[in-house]
C-alpha cells in the first residue's frame, strides 16, 4: 500500500498561495488521499503586517511545526518568491529543521512545490529551482509536476498564467491586486492529482533499523 496522506504547507501573506493550497487539496483528495492544510508560522509582527495591509490568517488552517514534517511521507510546499527565492518566513521554518536533518529523518519521504510572484520573469522557475538545495540536503525526493498532464495549459498562450513544469503558480501583480484565474486553479488542482498519483505508488518510510 502506498502513501495515503498528503501535507500541504504553505506559506500566504496576500492569500494568493492559501487560494492555490486548497486547489491542490481537491485535487489530492480526487485520488482518493488525505490532504491536510497548514500554514508556515508569520515571523513579521502585527504591526508591520498592518503597514503591509496584509489581512489576517486563514484560522481554519492549523500552523506547520517541524513535528508536522516527520508525521508525513509527503508534502507539497506552497510558497511566495522573494527575489526569485523563497520567502523568509519560509527559510526560517526550514531553519528550524537541524535535528531532522542530523538524523536524516526526512530522507526518502518526497515533496513538491508552488509558488506565487509578482510577475511572470519574478522566480516562476527559481523559487522552485532553489528550493531544490533543502530538499536535496534533507533527502527528500522532488516530484515535479511536468507536462504529461498540463501540456495543453502550459501550451496554450490565450491567458496570462503562472506555474511551470516545476509546480502550479499564480501571479499576483506588482500589487498583488490579481487573484489565481480559473486555469491556474485548474493547473493546481492538476498537480495536486498528478502528485497523489505518484504518492500512492510509493511505500511509506520505514526505518532503517525496522
Amino acid at each position: 500500500m502506498g502513501i495515503s496522506k498528503v501535507a500541504i504547507i504553505y506559506y500566504s501573506m496576500y492569500g494568493h498561495v492559501g487560494t492555490l493550497a486548497k486547489a491542490i487539496q481537491k485535487g489530492v483528495q480526487a485520488q482518493g488521499l488525505t490532504a491536510n492544510l497548514y500554514q508556515i508560522p508569520e515571523t513579521l509582527s502585527p504591526e508591520i503586517l498592518t503597514k503591509m495591509h496584509a489581512p489576517p490568517k486563514d484560522a481554519t488552517v492549523p500552523t506547520a511545526t517541524v513535528e508536522t514534517l516527520a508525521q508525513y511521507d509527503a508534502f507539497i510546499f506552497g510558497m511566495p518568491t522573494r527575489y526569485g527565492n523563497q520567502a523568509a518566513q519560509v527559510r526560517a521554518f526550514w531553519d528550524a529543521t537541524g535535528q531532522l536533518w542530523a538524523k536524516g529523518s526526512l530522507s526518502g519521504k518526497i515533496a513538491g512545490v508552488f509558488f506565487s510572484t509578482a510577475s511572470l520573469g519574478g522566480g516562476q522557475e527559481t523559487t522552485a529551482l532553489t528550493f531544490m538545495s533543502t530538499l536535496a540536503h534533507h533527502g527528500v525526493i522532488y516530484v515535479p509536476l511536468g507536462y504529461a498532464n498540463t501540456f495543453q495549459q502550459f501550451t496554450s498562450l490565450t491567458d496570462v498564467r503562472g506555474g511551470s513544469a516545476w509546480g502550479a503558480g499564480t501571479i499576483a501583480g506588482g500589487d498583488g491586486s490579481r487573484q489565481p484565474s480559473a486555469l491556474e486553479l485548474e493547473i493546481a488542482e492538476i498537480q495536486g492529482k498528478t502528485f497523489a498519483e505518484f504518492a500512492k505508488r510509493v511505500q511509506p518510510k520505514v526505518p532503517l533499523s525496522a
